[in-house]
């Protein structure tokens, strides 16, 4: 079975990107397949600089087609903060409830209308013979005042996609990859990935 390899230690990561190559017929890995390939920086000042990054290193490693994300949720009212910076908003090794708490402090004094604000994915695919390959899925919402929900990851309970009663962590996977950030990445990169491993 052909191989792909996710660029990424993030299991729910990984569970959310394999859910959407279900149907690709080839066996996704992860990094936790690799462990001599240790931290990748990620020193772009964008996300597709970063996805590239971690990308073309995993491929360099492994001699095998690799995917990379980088994602950034991007507060209007901040300016695009946290932007590239969304994973370690709250410092270098933070975690998805520190990163929460810091937003929420942020804009405790926003009112509804000053809340909106977007998710951004950036995907690259680095392959032999193909070179290497981005697009970028984005989905547009507002930021809550309190958390809501205990599925997802990240920001996903505090991001109220628009048109939605629900936050992301309160919707089940298979509707979360229908509108998120990353399945709209995702759908933009298949055709691509399709084309290479058929």
């Amino acid at each position: 079975m052909k191989k792909l390899v996710l660029a990424t230690h993030n299991r729910d990561k990984v569970r959310e990107i394999s859910a959407l190559l279900s149907d690709l017929g080839v066996e996704v890995l992860s990094l936790d397949a690799f462990p001599r390939i240790g931290p990748i920086a990620e020193d772009s000042g964008t996300l597709e600089g970063n996805a590239l990054l971690k990308a073309n290193a995993v491929g360099r490693s492994t001699g095998l087609p690799a995917l990379a994300d980088d994602t950034g949720l991007e507060v209007h009212s901040l300016y695009g903060e946290p932007g590239v910076y969304s994973s370690r908003y709250s410092g270098e090794h933070a975690t998805y409830a520190e990163n929460v708490s810091k937003l929420m402090d942020a804009m405790k004094s926003f009112p509804p209308r000053r809340r909106a604000a977007r998710f951004r994915c950036s995907l690259a695919f680095v392959a032999p013979g193909i070179g290497s390959r981005t697009v970028e899925g984005i989905c547009r919402g507002s930021i809550l005042e309190k958390p809501r929900g205990t599925g997802g990851f990240g920001y996903d309970p505090v991001f109220l996609p628009k048109g939605f009663d629900r936050t992301l962590a309160e919707m089940d996977l298979s509707l979360k990859n229908t509108l998120s950030h990353r399945a709209l990445a995702m759908r933009e990169i298949l055709p691509i990935l399709r084309e290479y491993f058929k």
